[in-house]
């Protein structure tokens, strides 16, 4: 899936920065940590909300603290790449809220989907969920023991 670039500058990179870590903060202590005054700010904003590079603004949950303590990887093999099954898949994994992220990949699987459940039998609830809407042929779990790094911010390469 190829997108056209979008070009920033110094300002925006650190409004980027600062938003990426806290969307919460008032446009007048955003201003003030990037050097800019608040209309600056704003129009910025407003621009890079525009252009695609800002694309929500979002409360970020603690898993453990909703119940969902147990992080599960997916590596999901299919014996057919027809489209239809491909679109088909794609409604399936978006009707589960469970599912987190999900991507088409290159080497032994051909999907893997990250989800959070509550416990081992919740995932095994999804999975009989998932194998019961679509055709798989292999399905595989890797449970997360441990979280070592877990991040939203991306880091912005300087233009």
């Amino acid at each position: 899936m190829a997108s056209k670039i979008v070009t920033y500058d110094t300002f925006d990179k650190h409004i980027l920065q600062h938003m990426q870590r806290d969307t919460s903060q008032s446009l007048e202590d955003l201003a003030k940590a990037v050097n800019l005054s608040r209309n600056a700010v704003w129009r910025r904003l407003k621009r890079l909300q525009d252009s695609g590079i800002l694309v929500a603004r979002v409360a970020l949950l603690d898993a453990q603290a909703v119940g969902l303590g147990l992080t599960v990887f997916i590596s999901i093999s299919v014996s057919t790449h027809s489209k239809d099954w491909a679109e088909n898949f794609s409604k399936v994994i978006d009707s589960l809220p469970q599912v987190q992220s999900a991507y088409r990949t290159s080497g032994n699987q051909d999907y893997l989907v990250k989800a959070r459940v509550r416990d081992v039998q919740a995932y095994d609830d999804l999975y009989q969920q998932l194998i019961g809407k679509i055709e798989l042929a292999d399905v595989s779990a890797s449970f997360v023991m441990e979280e070592l790094k877990d991040t939203t911010e991306l880091p912005l390469p300087s233009k």
